[in-house]
């Protein structure tokens, strides 16, 4: 029976896709305000949550995101400039 509701556990865990979180940094290539994302130039696109601020995003700036990956994107949890 442990067996049992260890594994249920297990697979619980592996199926409900939870969410993973990661720091980026780099230069911004691009900025789309009307979705709310930027493109490092690295190629890594990353969604700004709600909260968040882009207004003072620039092209060409340094930064440093934490994003977690949330229905396939890449969205910002907080992000500052370097």
């Amino acid at each position: 029976m442990r067996k049992a509701l260890i594994g249920a556990v297990a697979v619980l865990l592996a199926v409900s896709g939870a969410a993973w979180a990661a720091d980026v940094q780099g230069k911004i290539k691009s900025i789309d305000v009307t979705e709310k994302s930027f493109m490092l130039e690295d190629g890594t696109k990353i969604w700004v949550a709600e909260g968040v601020s882009i207004d003072s995003l620039k092209e060409g700036a340094e930064v440093k995101a934490s994003y977690e990956e949330k229905d396939g994107k890449n969205v910002a949890t907080s992000v500052e400039m370097k």
